[in-house]
């Protein structure tokens, strides 16, 4: 099967014809996908989806669709039920690699997910908070001096991926002196994740993948040495060094966290940037209405833009006891897959979800989870950067232009950018 369907056959497409096991179906454009969740939306009661024979490891197992916004929302909220153990992706992280690299907080329940979420959310402090406020200005205006200054032509390696790269850096107080291998190093740990691979990389074992995350590790345990004999004003001392309730994170665990910091933080917030400087541009009602006002609207206009990209496009649950949802009963064992992308169309909560609208209200997405213990915890700072680079962009009247289509990464796990090329207005020519 090349294509589960094509919109323009001569009979209307069926929910029969969509199978997202199948590869195929994840290089299809966007807009067909988004098409096919609407049809699956409509199925009586969430559809199983098994991988054909043969098919790569990246595949996976048979898994349920969730893809109805109620559905999805109720299954982040019930963790016992529809657990992240022992993985949120496809294929799920093999044990030994865990081992040898840490445990993701993404990947785990219960009390093991809620200590290692509160050491670390209890190190975001109104002070360093204020910091990362300040910081995340200056290097926002810093960046887009650059970009008048230097006129480059991919968006998405100038500004958008630079800004999160720089923020959780200096956050986490990581030398200048590593941060270009350490971008590197976050596109190669990134690039085959929900991605086939084919011909030749069919071959290939994931080793540079894991070979990147074992740098970044590296990276990480001498910082962290560096840290608890000499602390400094940053995250990685606070994590390292135990406060008076004696609470840390070990080398392991500081490792496994940065490089989720680096892989997710980095890359889901870059792709938001591109894509809503994109959208921005194919809607110029919308960016004027911003620039009027963006005060007013750019809280708005963050949220629309993570509901209308929605970086992540799904995450796995394995069910860990029997139960009903969505017109089905799952049994134990069984993998769900909560499609993101899909309940943030759903027309039964959004009016015209197809519309790209800053003004829409409410919007109750799901693009930083569906609530719960896995709510993402960067979802503030991922809202800061977006609207502070908005801010210098649309402020300073640089007048973005697309000189193209949004280049995507064919991806079944995040809606990744692959390049934005641009151009400025006349206003600097």
């Amino acid at each position: 099967m090349t294509v589960p369907y094509q919109l323009s056959s001569d009979r209307p497409p069926r929910a029969a014809d969509v199978d997202l096991a199948d590869p195929a179906f994840w290089r299809l454009p966007r807009p067909e996908r988004l098409r096919a969740f609407a049809l699956l939306r409509e199925a009586d009661a969430p559809l199983l989806f098994t991988p054909r024979p043969g098919a790569a490891r990246t595949a996976g197992r048979p898994f349920y669709a969730l893809l109805r916004h109620a559905d999805v929302r109720a299954a982040s909220r019930a963790p016992r039920v529809f657990a992240s153990a022992p993985g949120v992706t496809t294929p799920e992280p093999a044990g030994w690699a865990k081992a040898l690299f840490g445990n993701s907080m993404v990947n785990m329940d219960g009390p093991e997910h809620a200590a290692l979420r509160r050491i670390v959310s209890r190190r975001f402090t109104p002070r360093l908070l204020a910091g990362v406020e300040e910081n995340v200005g200056r290097l926002a205006g810093r960046l887009v001096d650059e970009l008048i200054a230097e006129r480059p032509r991919d968006f998405m390696a100038s500004a958008a991926a630079r800004l999160p790269l720089e923020v959780i850096c200096d956050l986490m107080g990581v030398p200048r002196a590593f941060r270009a291998r350490i971008a590197e190093q976050i596109d190669q740990a990134s690039e085959q994740v929900g991605v086939e691979r084919r011909g030749r990389g069919r071959l290939r074992l994931p080793g540079r993948g894991l070979a990147s995350l074992a740098r970044m590790q590296y990276v990480m345990g001498r910082l962290a040495r560096e840290r608890r004999r000499r602390p400094a004003d940053d995250l990685v001392s606070a994590l390292v060094c135990a406060d008076v309730d004696g609470e840390a994170l070990s080398g392991r665990q500081l490792g496994a966290f940065f490089s989720l910091l680096l892989v997710a933080g980095v890359e889901t917030t870059r792709n938001a940037i591109a894509h809503g400087v994109f959208l921005l541009d194919r809607h110029p009602a919308q960016r004027e209405l911003l620039r009027s006002d963006f005060d007013r609207y750019i809280g708005g206009a963050v949220e629309e833009i993570v509901r209308h990209s929605t970086p992540i496009i799904q995450f796995r649950r394995t069910v860990t006891t029997e139960y009903s949802l969505g017109g089905r009963t799952f049994l134990p064992g069984e993998k769900v897959a909560l499609i993101y992308a899909s309940a943030n169309r759903d027309e039964t909560v959004f009016t015209h979800p197809d519309r790209f609208d800053i003004t829409r209200s409410p919007n109750p997405h799901l693009g930083y989870g569906g609530g719960g213990p896995h709510h993402c915890l960067g979802a503030h700072l991922a809202r800061l950067e977006m609207t502070t680079l908005l801010r210098e962009l649309i402020e300073r009247r640089p007048v973005v232009r697309s000189t193209g289509e949004l280049e995507l990464v064919d991806s079944n796990f995040d809606n990744r950018v692959g390049s934005l090329p641009f151009t400025f207005g006349r206003a600097f020519t």
